[in-house]
């Protein structure tokens, strides 16, 4: 297949372009500067631009491009960025693959389990609403701008994307160091739910996705049980055989990290209904073993 990438360069990204040209796909990477390389194509989602040629013949569009949720302190002009860069990129992907005389057969946008926002210990899958803050709006603002592309009928998938277990970046990325120092702990009280997923599984359902015709609308991308915080902790310490007994009091988090504290602190018990439903088969499904994949262990 011919599929075109957004966020080509970030982490999941990256991986799904390697994972694809591996198995003799053709990947198309959605850049912001001047292009460099054949597999490249511009697109300018500040002013709705999308170059026409990087989309013809594609099979599919995965679309993950959007500033870093914990890249940057949230000011103000920070959470413009998180929210115009997804709502402003959707759109004007959406829109380029709307207007296509022959547009691909899947857009597959990458969204995140922020939309449920903190359900304590409740248990959500697909069918439930969103949640109230600031990454719930802007989780549906993203998932909104899709309609040009569901409208002219292309099947719009949305993969609401739980914490990805990775050494190499995102919020593990950030751990792996600090409990390898022995310094690692749970945050806040512990108690709070955390729906991980492995990097492996991670780009296996994006891959299902676009290979499922059956597949529409919102899509959990989690391990099957989502764990506390406090067993992730245990867990960490357990696969990199650290102690793992210091804890990160709730008030200095909020300190350090600002608003963004609220959502480190809350608890999102997210289950991946549809995707089970599908037939997806978890390669990683525990936390250990996620841990132990990460590292190549």
């Amino acid at each position: 297949m011919r599929i075109a990438v957004t966020g080509a360069t970030g982490l999941i990204g990256s991986a799904l372009g390697r994972s694809l040209k591996a198995d003799g796909h053709e990947v198309v990477r959605f850049v912001r500067r001047e292009p460099a390389a054949p597999d490249e194509a511009r697109w300018d989602p500040e002013r709705g631009y999308v170059d026409p040629a990087g989309l013809a013949g594609c099979d599919a569009v995965v679309h993950l491009a959007g500033a870093g949720v914990g890249d940057h302190r949230w000011t103000d002009a920070y959470k413009r960025e998180i929210r115009d860069s997804r709502v402003k990129g959707t759109a004007a992907m959406a829109s380029a693959v709307a207007a296509m005389d022959e547009p691909p057969a899947a857009f597959v946008c990458g969204t995140a389990i922020g939309y449920y926002g903190d359900t304590g210990d409740r248990p959500v899958d697909e069918d439930a609403p969103a949640g109230e803050g600031f990454l719930p709006d802007v989780c549906v603002q993203w998932e909104a701008a899709a309609a040009p592309a569901q409208e002219a009928g292309v099947r719009t998938v949305f993969a609401r994307t739980g914490l990805v277990v990775a050494a190499e970046g995102g919020a593990w990325g950030k751990l792996f160091p600090i409990f390898k120092a022995g310094v690692g702990g749970r945050l806040g009280n512990g108690r709070q739910y955390w729906s991980h997923i492995s990097m492996h599984d991670e780009l296996a359902a994006l891959r299902h996705l676009i290979d499922t015709p059956s597949l529409a609308g919102p899509v959990n991308l989690t391990a099957p049980e989502p764990l506390t915080n406090r067993e992730v902790t245990a867990a960490m310490g357990r696969v990199l055989h650290r102690p793992a007994v210091f804890a990160v009091p709730a008030p200095v988090m909020r300190v350090v990290l600002g608003e963004f504290a609220q959502d480190v602190l809350g608890s999102q018990r997210v289950r991946p209904a549809r995707l089970l439903e599908s037939g997806f088969v978890f390669r990683y499904p525990g936390i250990d073993e996620s841990i132990r994949a990460a590292l190549g262990t």
